[in-house]
């Protein structure tokens, strides 16, 4: 025969007699006591100690990114994301990096040499990427994952698993191996910026931009090319005059698959009148932004 237990619970204030109090605190224990026959006892310090142990096993990035903090979890980030509605795959997280990690971020590229003679403003690298790359690549993946995202009406959710149109990146691409095997940094000075582009068909699905110091708007456009997957002509002539922007701030990060990734370009002009946000024109400095991707297999 199954075990019945009901515990009721008064929350009226009692003043209590010494021999009451003491009865009622008996009475509590007693609670406890049957609570954890039943359920087990949960609430042990040192289970909960190896809960998060094992959490910082599983997912050592975020503690690495705390400068090696060992009482760093999952748990201690709270990473929100938006679902640029307008555009299918296209997810950003403003607050990806808070500025701590932003600065380790940037010292890590210093110390790569590859901006030291001062003409260079692009490095790229493939295959193995740099340790401190793959820590970022382990944080975006955990970012992905352990999140939640702002609804269209305001709401706090949280993903559906079931549903890879909740998520910022699918299953297939948020579990593939490596999760990214090629990278580019590149910094921009005032006035710098990209032109409208798709990223080329060598590299695969599902595309990180990690964005550090100067704030900036990024415009997204339908692609108007053959060899970009193009749309019907009818839909693509009513949204050809769009553009769609998104603010990156310091510290934020994009993640574009489907569509974002193939249908829609991608541009960054920093001329005088196209940096605008809330109707104010943005103050502009250095930019640096990291782009990770993967490299299709060949054939």
């Amino acid at each position: 025969m199954q075990k019945v237990v009901v515990l009721t619970y008064s929350m009226r204030p009692v003043l209590l007699s010494g021999t009451q109090f003491e009865f009622r605190t008996m009475e509590a224990e007693e609670r406890k006591r049957i609570v954890r026959e039943v359920f087990g006892d949960s609430s042990s310090s040192d289970e909960e100690q190896q809960q998060q142990q094992r959490r910082r096993q599983q997912f050592p990035a975020i503690a690495a990114f705390n400068g090696g903090n060992s009482s760093a979890t999952v748990n201690d980030c709270h990473y929100i994301w938006e679902r640029i509605k307008e555009i299918n795959g296209l997810w950003l997280c403003p607050e990806f990096l808070p500025p701590e990690h932003q600065s380790s971020l940037l010292r890590a590229i210093d110390d790569e040499g590859w901006f030291t003679e001062g003409f260079h403003n692009q490095a790229h690298r493939f295959g193995d990427l740099p340790a401190w790359a793959i820590k970022l690549s382990s944080c975006i993946r955990e970012a992905a994952y352990f999140s939640k995202y702002v609804s269209e009406c305001g709401d706090m959710e949280s993903w559906d698993l079931n549903n890879e149109e909740s998520c910022p990146l699918p299953s297939k691409l948020l579990w593939r191996e490596p999760f990214f095997d090629q990278l580019i940094a590149h910094v921009y000075q005032p006035g710098e910026g990209i032109c409208a582009h798709v990223d080329l068909m060598r590299f695969e699905d599902g595309i990180a931009i990690v964005s550090l110091e100067s704030t900036c708007v990024m415009h997204f456009s339908p692609v108007e090319n053959e060899t970009c997957r193009i749309m019907d002509v009818e839909i693509q002539n009513k949204l050809a005059p769009m553009k769609i922007p998104i603010l990156l701030s310091p510290g934020s990060l994009i993640l574009m698959h489907g569509d974002a990734r193939y249908l829609w370009k991608h541009e960054i002009k920093r001329d005088p009148g196209f940096q605008v946000w809330g109707g104010q024109e943005l103050c502009q400095k250095r930019r640096t932004s990291i782009t990770l991707r993967k490299l299709c297999p060949q054939v």
